[in-house]
């Protein structure tokens, strides 16, 4: 795994724990219907931290297993600044913006 790609992965880590410490994290899966959102970040079915859990970490789990390309962008960090805009996750957001940094190759 080149370095880039060992940076991402540890930043995915770093948003779980982030996630978990928030008290974020739940052992209960969203329903099937609510996963198959077609909006973007499942807005109309998740709360963004679902949507962060069940749907973003395991799909970039998937491209790195896989040896998939990453994304060329990535725009988590604006969304997640919205969504948390008055709650306390400094972490969380900080995790968030490494990994577009780094999505974005900078």
């Amino acid at each position: 795994m080149d370095e880039r790609l060992a940076d991402v992965a540890q930043q995915l880590l770093l948003i779980e724990r982030e996630l978990r410490v928030l008290g974020l994290w739940t052992p209960v899966p969203p329903s099937p219907v609510a996963l198959a959102s077609a909006e973007p970040f499942c807005v109309d079915t998740l709360e963004f931290e679902e949507w962060l859990q069940w749907i973003f970490l395991p799909r970039m789990k998937v491209i790195l297993e896989e040896g998939q390309p990453l994304p060329a962008v990535s725009g988590i960090h604006p969304m997640a600044e919205v969504v948390y805009r008055e709650r306390p996750v400094g972490g969380l957001l900080a995790a968030l913006l490494e990994f577009d940094r780094l999505i974005a190759n900078e």
